[in-house]
């Protein structure tokens, strides 16, 4: 049964003390700051898929479409898209599959390499990531539950432990806020 409002303790908070009385003190806070990430990225997650449910989108759907829809031309390498995209080639491929199936892109030989595939927009995929798009910035991205003061910092502080982490090199020029 889901539980119907804030619980009356923090679980995180309570967690790091059971660390500390348990000796574990030197791995309390790390154990606290990976539980918070990942709390917070399912509260995030249950506010996305919550906007996306009636365009019948998943984030993963929406983030090809909308890498997709940020082309020139609508079109990309299925193998560019599964770099940008930093996920398993399979989940990339079982994304395209789904999306494929309703009509929203097409899978196309490459025009160079026999062997690569391209991935193509439809118009109705298209007209779909817009209106995703501007419910996502509406309902989420232009108010994340987080001052203006705090995503930046927040954003910061993860883009240097991914670049740290050896997820990406210094781009040039850096976009903002790195």
């Amino acid at each position: 049964m889901a539980r119907s409002g804030p619980l009356p303790i923090d679980p995180i908070a309570e967690a790091k003390r059971q660390w500390v009385a348990h000796g574990w003190t030197d791995a309390a806070a790390g154990m606290s700051a990976v539980t918070s990430i990942i709390r917070a990225q399912q509260l995030m997650f249950a506010r996305i898929d919550a906007i996306l449910r009636p365009f019948d989108l998943s984030f993963a759907r929406f983030e090809l479409l909308r890498l997709l829809g940020f082309t020139r031309t609508g079109r990309m390498p299925m193998a560019s898209a599964i770099a940008r995209l930093q996920v398993h080639p399979t989940s990339v491929s079982s994304t395209v599959d789904r999306l494929v199936r309703d009509g929203l892109v097409l899978r196309e030989p490459h025009p160079i390499d026999g062997r690569a595939a391209m991935l193509v927009l439809t118009d109705a995929g298209r007209e779909l990531v817009e209106r995703a798009t501007t419910a996502l910035n509406t309902e989420m991205f232009e108010d994340p539950g987080l001052s203006a003061a705090d995503t930046a910092e927040l954003v910061g502080i993860i883009a240097r432990f991914r670049k740290d982490a050896g997820d990406f090199s210094d781009p040039r020029p850096a976009p903002d806020p790195l």
